[in-house]
């Protein structure tokens, strides 16, 4: 087997210009001047994206998809803060350290929440008969709302003062996100075991098969329930260990916004790593790759953008997601010679996306000498005259072919 596929050395190329163009258009050329302090932030927020987007790629590759795991963070988050709330009250209220022994049973209590999580999502799928979509966004909507109502009945008992969110001060438990080496060392344990089940082991194996054809899976005798159970359970997980990875980072546990959003970057990080939607196909290293790509886009925007970059952050990611499955049906498409821009629908789709080429041109453009309503007009124009031409050469070729 190759170390990489010729798509991951697409990704690992894409992240290089993406990163000389960060440090091209920065004015400040952080990556010049500072390259450590540079590294050390995008391999820790790398580390945190990437171990829930394991557990998202594994959902995936199996077949299924998990829509959950922004909620699993915020509850999981949420639930480890309020077990060290109940086992050290007075502690956490004072701001006084809490012990090696409390944060020991938060971190393994939380982890169990996660497993109750993944179990609850297979019984669903599997004996209810719901479909992955619909059981993950039943959780998407529910956990957040539940950790509120637990937090706030929490503090309530603990400190006779109900509050919507915890403060966390012990430095041993921040320490578990804020120091680089354990996000990474925790992501590259997570790295190695998964690529090993996934191609190595007969589980991997069977795997793949449930995201190529369930069906023949099932008729080839695979436990097929089973395997699903395995896959939204190491979601679960990870997305609870990512959990206190970020409470620790944020130092509060707000179940009202931590993790909002996130369940989409873990999709993203799958998708661009070359995760079929489908099923069947994908890679562990494609998913560090895509999750590392993510992060460095994020963050030269940051760079470049300065304040007010988080705005665009969502922006990127769906445009990414968009851009990748696109990419993935153009090449299957283009050998059957499906037309993409064909009929009058197709003429609505290109003026659609040269507009938003021009919006999204005019929003980066605030400070350019041409001003963001001429850049806006004219990348429209650029983009739409390229759209049209690719609608003639796809009426062409047709015709030709």
């Amino acid at each position: 087997m190759r170390f990489l596929s010729r798509h991951e050395w697409g990704l690992l190329l894409a992240i290089v210009v993406v990163g000389v163009v960060t440090a091209l258009l920065d004015d400040q050329h952080n990556y010049w001047r500072n390259p450590g302090a540079s590294a050390i932030d995008i391999v820790r927020q790398t580390s945190m994206l990437g171990i829930f987007a394991l557990g998202a790629a594994i959902v995936i590759i199996a077949g299924g998809i998990d829509l959950s795991n922004g909620s699993v963070i915020a509850f999981s988050g949420t639930m480890c803060a309020t077990i060290m709330v109940l086992l050290a009250p007075k502690e956490m209220q004072n701001a006084q350290p809490v012990g090696i022994g409390v944060i020991t049973a938060a971190i393994l209590g939380t982890l169990v929440i996660g497993f109750l999580i993944g179990s609850l999502h297979a019984w669903l799928i599997t004996v209810v008969g719901l479909p992955p979509f619909v059981a993950t966004l039943a959780t998407l909507v529910g956990l957040r709302s539940f950790g509120r109502a637990i937090v706030e009945n929490a503090t309530l008992a603990a400190w006779k003062a109900k509050s919507t969110q915890i403060q966390i001060y012990d430095d041993k438990f921040r320490y578990l996100a804020t120091s680089v080496w354990i996000p990474a060392v925790l992501f590259v344990v997570l790295i190695g075991l998964l690529w090993l089940m996934l191609s190595r082991t007969v589980v991997g194996r069977h795997v793949y098969a449930l995201g190529g054809n369930e069906q023949a899976a099932r008729l080839s005798g695979i436990r097929t329930d089973r395997l699903k159970w395995l896959a939204y359970v190491i979601s679960a997980m990870l997305s609870s260990l990512a959990g206190m990875l970020y409470i620790g980072d944020q130092s509060v546990a707000d179940p009202q916004t931590l993790g909002r959003g996130y369940e989409l970057n873990a999709i993203a990080a799958a998708v661009v790593g070359g995760c079929s939607l489908q099923g069947g196909a994908g890679t562990i290293p494609g998913t560090v790759l895509g999750a590392l790509f993510l992060r460095t886009v994020v963050d030269g925007v940051a760079k470049i953008i300065k304040s007010g970059a988080d705005v665009y952050e969502g922006l990127i990611v769906g445009v990414v997601v968009v851009f990748a499955v696109a990419f993935t049906q153009l090449r299957q498409a283009g050998r059957g010679g499906k037309r993409f821009f064909a009929g009058p629908l197709g003429v609505v789709a290109a003026v659609n996306l040269a507009l938003f080429a021009g919006a999204g041109a005019a929003l980066f453009g605030q400070k350019s000498k041409l001003g963001p309503g001429q850049i806006g007009v004219l990348t429209a124009l650029v983009a739409l005259g390229l759209l049209l031409g690719v609608r003639w050469l796809e009426g062409r070729s047709n015709r030709s072919g």
